[in-house]
């Protein structure tokens, strides 16, 4: 169960390593990269700090080897801008969210058009429909078979 104490220290973190990255990293591989979320251990001595980053899988995994190396730089940040006893240990994760998000959104598209694809009546079906549909406009014929002598 988290505390109160640790959600506030987690986002507290999170905005300063996000304003961080944002800012004052010089990495040339830390490129297009979120700050999504921190967890925080009980202890306050590690962090697990979840990332997106946009771009093919090469350039997530090198954004990734570059904020690991970049981490005790980001540590001092959090320490200068934050009063605690234990600055915790980063340790960065890849948020896979966005691009499941991306996938599910592909996947409806599909489904979508395909469901439009068979709702479409093919040629034969409309020829077939135009036949045995009457036409509105014209009046029915009178049946003299069901009109009683009067």
């Amino acid at each position: 169960m988290t505390s109160r104490r640790l959600l506030k220290a987690a986002e507290a973190i999170r905005e300063v390593v996000a304003s961080a990255i944002l800012t004052e990293l010089r990495d040339p591989r830390v490129k297009n990269v979120t700050v999504i979320s921190v967890d925080v251990a009980p202890d306050m001595r590690e962090a697990k700090v979840h990332v997106s980053v946009m771009g093919s899988e090469k350039q997530k995994q090198n954004s990734i080897r570059g904020l690991q190396n970049s981490a005790g730089f980001l540590q001092q940040q959090i320490s200068n801008k934050i009063e605690s006893r234990y600055i915790p240990r980063l340790q960065f994760v890849l948020n896979k969210g966005a691009d499941n998000a991306m996938a599910v959104g592909e996947l409806l598209a599909k489904i979508r058009e395909e469901k439009e694809e068979r709702s479409l009546p093919t040629e034969d079906e409309t020829s077939q429909a135009d036949i045995s549909r009457p036409d509105p406009n014209e009046t029915a014929p009178a049946n003299d078979a069901t009109t009683e002598p009067g």
